[in-house]
């Protein structure tokens, strides 16, 4: 990808700064957050992206290449399964009222307590392009409530379809041929994901660190995972499917994505989140 785009050069600079060690900056960054995008394959194969969350302090850094997670997914959830056994996954913390981010990937285990331990094999902050400037608010319903149950289907409903086409956010996992997964974000105006029916999504890839992480996988292996939050109820859309990248345009990419499996899980987190202010 880094070829075929003219690009090799710059992402070899780039990807210098592609670590395996937690540093004491991103310890603090990851003890602050109050939420997490994880990414990882169920028991079937398929990819999902799905939303953690708990209080300040529920990720830290329990050494330097070891993320700490004081939570699993709950029921209803398609990576609650998966993550009671050692699985590879990719992990996003998020900041959206400093459009800050960064990722760690590797292998997850069950810490034994209800959360996860994950061995640390790449580790790296993005810059804040395409994140919206969202402050968080604790929202009225926790998670587990009787309201919480989640919801599966194999196609968008109508609903589904005009929160997709209406979205700002959205976080999507992949997978290499060797199963190593990864968890990025992509941002955009409302409607910069376009709902071509209730089983077809598309999405124009804007310039990022140069790194292609996502497409580059997407070349070799075509499964994904997307994660469309709630900001309003805190709530979460988890989609199953599988992407082509459209290179005609190699300056401007276009990925079509076939939903293959839905979940709506209703209260994702105990967090809900302000309209976007201007970054």
């Amino acid at each position: 990808m880094q070829r075929r785009t003219g690009l090799l050069e710059r992402a070899d600079h780039v990807g210098r700064s592609i670590g395996e060690v937690i540093p004491p900056v991103a310890a603090r960054f990851l003890t602050e957050r109050r939420t997490l995008v994880l990414g990882a394959a169920d028991r079937d194969g398929r990819l999902w992206a799905t939303l953690l969350g708990g209080p300040a302090g529920f990720l830290r850094a329990a050494d330097e290449r070891t993320l700490a997670v004081a939570t699993r997914p709950g029921p209803g959830d398609p990576l609650a399964d998966a993550l009671r056994r050692p699985a590879e996954v990719g992990t996003l913390a998020l900041d959206p009222a400093g459009r800050r981010r960064m990722r760690v990937n590797g292998r997850a285990t069950p810490d034994g307590r209800g959360g996860l331990l994950v061995a640390a094999e790449q580790v790296y902050s993005n810059c804040p392009r395409y994140i919206h400037r969202r402050s968080p608010l604790d929202a009225p319903a926790a998670p587990g409530t009787s309201a919480g149950a989640a919801t599966t289907g194999t196609v968008l409903t109508l609903p589904q379809q005009l929160a997709a086409g209406t979205a700002d956010t959205f976080f999507i996992a992949t997978a290499g041929p060797t199963g190593a997964v990864d968890a990025s974000h992509r941002g955009g105006p409302p409607g910069f994901l376009s709902v071509l029916g209730p089983d077809r999504l598309s999405w124009s890839e804007y310039p990022g660190n140069t790194m292609f992480m996502t497409l580059g996988n997407l070349e070799l292996a075509p499964a994904a995972g997307l994660l469309l939050p709630d900001w309003e109820s805190g709530g979460a859309l988890l989609l199953t499917g599988t992407a082509r990248v459209d290179w005609r345009d190699p300056a401007a990419p276009r990925v079509d994505y076939q939903v293959l499996g839905t979940v709506w899980l209703p209260h994702a987190t105990a967090l809900t989140w302000a309209e976007p202010a201007e970054a």
